[in-house]
């Protein structure tokens, strides 16, 4: 069956592009309206939650969540605070710009209290670090399992092997979760569904099922970015499917992202989303371009190519580079096996049991040097991108680019 186009006419075009504007404008003034609030006297108290900590000679930083606002400020090296822990806050609201207020802002505070809850993302969280001795191993699951922030050694090493995308919970992760989810779900509904409801589409309601668990889920990690977006195509995904709309298209992601920008205008700052963004954007150009491809050799390519495609956008912001970054598309594929295998042990509380082979890689010497993507040729990359969805000579410009950036980043 021909799949139908998402819109009928410009004129629908026109009228989702007024209301997404409307909605945007709407949550904007909203949050203008709780940034008055904030700047409204010099100090502001609120409760927050740490979601991380960064250790400084003389003083730490704690980046601070609340309810409306992410923040980061200072702290003596004395006190004694832990990542995911309450906390009662007065913040100096000084020269706070609503700027600043949308993107996360650097601010003094002072009476920082600890609160007394328990919550399951906390208990959670502490059953995983207790199944391991190391620290930052305990700090690198969490982040897998529950979106925290990892430790300066994890952050490291990520950076160093170029597998920083496994480590932030996104799409990919959704989509491991997702086929796991599946595959227990179709073998516990197949006999019910074949009894009591064999009118229903049992693929869809299992669908249902598994976008019920991810908003929980989604939930229970506070809503982060690039699985915001990963939450936010899937759902929009499951609609076209429905409706035997194309699924796979660059217009999608567009009004995706939009979407989201519209309901949440502080993630137009979100680096982490625009990542996210890009990955899923050159993933769909590696798909226009090469569906006609053998499977297998599909799958052999896909994940050097889209890695490959995405260094000179990641080395404007990431400069750190070393030759074990070739690894990282081997690393990917391995995680599809290690993600859920790792998830199972620690549910049966033998969560160490790859922690020696998790020690070594940490204790591996690697010889990281600095290498930034140039400006204009970051300005210039972005460009060809986009022009490639249209024009096939393009494309062949876009793939001749990276395979030279990526040569002149290994070479040096």
């Amino acid at each position: 069956m021909e799949h139908l186009p998402l819109f009928k006419n410009q004129k629908e075009r026109i009228y989702l592009s007024l209301f997404l504007l409307i909605l945007f404008s709407f949550n904007l003034f909203l949050n203008y309206s709780q940034y008055q609030k904030f700047i409204h006297n010099e100090v502001f108290h609120t409760q927050g939650e740490i979601i991380n900590i960064y250790e400084k000679e003389k003083y730490n930083i704690l980046k601070i969540s609340t309810n409306n606002f992410t923040f980061f400020t200072p702290t003596n090296k004395s006190s004694i605070y832990e990542k995911l822990q309450k906390i009662d806050i007065y913040i100096v609201t000084k020269e706070v710009t609503f700027y600043e207020y949308l993107k996360g802002f650097y601010a003094k505070s002072f009476n920082i209290y600890p609160i007394e809850t328990s919550n399951n993302k906390t208990a959670l969280a502490q059953f995983i670090t207790e199944q391991h001795q190391n620290s930052s191993i305990a700090s690198l699951y969490s982040a897998l399992f529950l979106a925290t922030s990892v430790d300066a050694t994890i952050r490291e090493l990520c950076s160093n092997f170029g597998i920083s995308h496994l480590v932030a919970i996104s799409g990919f992760h959704l989509g491991v979760i997702s086929l796991v989810l599946y595959f227990l779900l179709h073998l516990l509904y197949s006999n019910i569904h074949q009894r009591y409801f064999p009118y229903r589409n049992k693929r869809f309601d299992i669908m249902l099922v598994i976008s019920a668990i991810f908003f929980s889920y989604l939930l229970f990690v506070d809503l982060v970015p690039s699985l915001l977006r990963a939450f936010v195509m899937f759902i929009f995904g499951l609609f076209l499917l429905r409706n035997n709309i194309k699924l796979l298209s660059f217009e999608t992601l567009f009004i995706v992202v939009l979407f989201i920008l519209a309901l949440f205008p502080k993630l137009l700052f979100s680096l982490s989303l625009w990542f996210s963004v890009a990955g899923v954007f050159y993933i769909f150009l590696f798909l226009h371009y090469f569906k006609d491809l053998n499977k297998y050799i599909q799958l052999i390519l896909f994940n050097f190519w889209i890695y490959l495609a995405m260094n000179p956008i990641v080395h404007y912001f990431f400069t750190t580079t070393t030759l074990e970054q070739l690894l990282s598309p081997i690393f990917t594929l391995l995680f599809t096996i290690f993600y859920p295998f790792v998830a199972l042990l620690h549910i049966l509380q033998i969560g160490n049991l790859l922690d020696n082979l998790l020690l070594s890689l940490i204790n591996y010497n690697l010889i990281p040097t600095d290498i930034e993507t140039p400006f204009l040729f970051f300005l210039f990359y972005i460009v060809i991108s986009m022009l490639s969805i249209f024009y096939k000579k393009i494309f062949i410009v876009l793939n001749i680019s990276f395979l030279l950036f990526n040569l002149v980043l290994f070479i040096k």
